[in-house]
């Protein structure tokens, strides 16, 4: 099984705690940035990265992560990759004005009962839900 790492984007609003999703490039559902091992960082840093390329995010990432989840990464070829990806907490502090993956994806923040509603994979859902 490969293996991935993944941002939980969140913030605090006067409505209380909120959840950013990005849309896959390939399905459109609502997912977490997420990608492969980037040799020479680790794996928080490596979810960090992946919150700026996908959502335009930069703030502060957990050390250790907050849970994690499997699911099938459909490939170019059309295969599907068994995959297992380790989320971390990334409280957002900054909204770039540009990242490489902009227009690509919809983002929208939701509430954390929302969120957990919005993703497909139910150890995701579970890992959102404990973010209250």
């Amino acid at each position: 099984m490969k293996k991935q790492y993944a941002a939980l984007p969140w913030r605090y609003t006067g409505a209380g705690r909120e959840v950013l999703l990005i849309s896959s490039r390939d399905t459109g559902r609502w997912v977490i940035p997420k990608g492969w091992p980037i040799k020479g960082l680790t794996p928080a840093e490596t979810a960090a990265r992946e919150a700026y390329e996908e959502a335009g995010l930069g703030g502060q990432v957990s050390k250790k992560p907050i849970g994690e989840f499997e699911y099938g990464k459909r490939l170019n070829n059309g295969k599907v990759q068994p995959t297992k990806v380790e989320v971390f907490a990334l409280e957002q502090m900054v909204q770039h004005p540009d990242w490489p993956e902009q227009g690509q994806r919809k983002m929208q923040w939701f509430s954390v009962p929302d969120a957990a509603e919005a993703v497909e994979e139910q150890e995701l859902k579970v890992i959102i839900r404990r973010l209250k």
